[in-house]
């Protein structure tokens, strides 16, 4: 076994992992933080997807001892604070790009990386942004619609506090 410290979601854990521990493994089953799905678990589809030291990786492709020192942040730790959704999470719900879920916490994820590098991409550079993302249920259409929306909200100087941490790391 191995020890290792990190912080998930603002929060310091010291763990024991053993050498072959993939981070999803630890994130769902020693953190009970399943919002993080395994989907194909070769990093193709992106339903993994968290945010580490504000880069956007695959955690089926990490291990766990990798992510020692790491900050990680998963769906679960975007919300506000007083428990109100994240912007881009509230965005994905009146745009629609919500139909069953699988994808979501990864496009969410995802998005906010997007606009933390970018806070004013093109629609293209949106499409770029989660082409390591797959979903069979939307057609990506209304995910990019909701992108756009709190891209949108970003210029015109949104009004919420969570709206601001959209376009930061």
């Amino acid at each position: 076994m191995i020890s290792i410290t990190l912080t998930v979601n603002h929060q310091q854990h010291t763990l024991s992992v053993t050498e072959e521990e993939r981070l999803i493994d630890l994130l769902r089953n020693q953190l009970q933080l399943t919002g993080t799905k395994e989907g194909c678990g070769e990093g193709e589809c992106g339903a993994c997807t968290v945010i580490m030291d504000g880069v956007i990786v695959n955690s089926c492709l990490v291990l766990a001892f990798q992510a020692n020192g790491k900050t990680i942040e998963t769906i679960e730790g975007i919300a506000g604070d007083k428990g109100n959704l994240h912007p881009i999470q509230q965005a994905f719900l009146d745009s629609g790009a919500v139909q069953c879920g699988f994808c979501t916490p990864g496009m969410v994820l995802a998005a906010k990386v997007i606009l933390a590098e970018n806070p004013n991409p093109s629609e293209t550079e949106i499409r770029e942004g989660i082409s390591g993302n797959l979903c069979r249920c939307t057609g990506y259409e209304k995910i990019v619609e909701a992108i756009c929306m709190v891209r949108d909200q970003l210029k015109e100087g949104g009004d919420s506090d969570d709206l601001a941490q959209c376009g930061k790391k």
